[in-house]
């Protein structure tokens, strides 16, 4: 009696679906992903009559809240610190451009007090945001 070999199949692994399975994760990470934004302080700007939008890009604002509060990339800093941590950002861009949006009713000493620090540490290209005035 003669022993038959028993030939084995070759062994492979499917891959025709890889490419949906791939595109779906694609999508749901696309639709999933929250990009985050800075929200600063809730502030009231002043109004003026010539206003200029600055670009999206190359601005680093500086919100200051009517208590005195100075908040940066969505932290509490201490006026002492605004004028280090925006020439270190400066010296990384050096076209940046520092927005202060500073609330109506602030008191005027904080953000001389800003400017202080600022001038101080070469930054220089300042803008104060205002809002559009309704005539």
């Amino acid at each position: 009696m003669e022993i038959k070999k028993i030939e084995k199949g070759s062994i492979e692994i499917p891959t025709a679906s890889t490419g949906d399975i791939a595109f779906l994760l694609l999508i749901f990470f696309m639709v999933t992903t929250v990009f985050r934004t800075e929200h600063g302080l809730r502030i009231l700007l002043p109004p003026a009559e010539n206003a200029k939008k600055l670009p999206n890009k190359g601005v680093a604002h500086i919100w200051i809240g009517e208590d005195g509060i100075i908040s940066i990339d969505d932290n509490i800093v201490p006026i002492s610190y605004v004028g280090i941590l925006q020439a270190r950002k400066a010296a990384e861009n050096p076209g940046l451009i520092t927005s202060i949006e500073a609330d109506k009713n602030v008191n005027y000493g904080v953000v001389n007090d800003i400017f202080d620090q600022l001038s101080a540490n070469k930054v220089l290209r300042i803008s104060l945001a205002t809002k559009k005035a309704r005539l």
